[in-house]
């Protein structure tokens, strides 16, 4: 028997201003995507804004449903949409921005399972690695600098 470790590191950025203004800017469509978010049930809005290699910017919010789990959490919204909209562009980047409507979410928030999932399936599909970025309602953005980083055992097509 042996043991394996598997280390993660993140940047750390103390306010968005830190940030370069092109990531400032995708911050910026991310915030404004979550105030539209469709969240009646959780009151937790999410809002992703993604950077193509197109120059494109596409957003997505999480879409809530009584049917529980039929709604999407805002990384996919925009994932999939990027990839039924310009299905040969790689996604360089993607700023995700989470805030409660009950209390302020100050710690930055990371995309669950199921999306880190998802965009593990883009990355390698594109073979190109994805920057994320992600934060709360206010306070420190992390990034890290693809999907691999943040989910080191990823299941891709060549399990199957």
């Amino acid at each position: 028997m042996k043991e394996i470790s598997i280390t993660s590191s993140f940047l750390v950025f103390d306010t968005l201003d830190e940030l370069s203004n092109d990531i400032q800017d995708l911050m910026t469509e991310a915030i404004a995507i979550r105030k539209k978010a469709y969240a009646p049930y959780s009151q937790f809005r999410v809002g992703a804004a993604l950077l193509l290699d197109n120059g494109k910017i596409v957003v997505g919010s999480n879409q809530e449903n009584a049917a529980y789990p039929s709604g999407l959490c805002a990384e996919r919204v925009a994932i999939f949409y990027a990839g039924a909209a310009y299905p040969e562009a790689k996604i360089l980047k993607m700023a995700i921005t989470a805030a409660s409507d009950t209390n302020q979410t100050t710690a930055p928030i990371p995309p669950c399972g199921s999306c880190r999932q998802s965009i593990a399936e883009y990355e390698i599909k594109q073979d190109n690695p994805i920057e994320i970025y992600f934060m709360g309602e206010i306070g420190q953005v992390y990034k890290s600098a693809s999907l691999k980083n943040l989910l080191p055992f990823m299941f891709d097509k060549k399990f199957l």
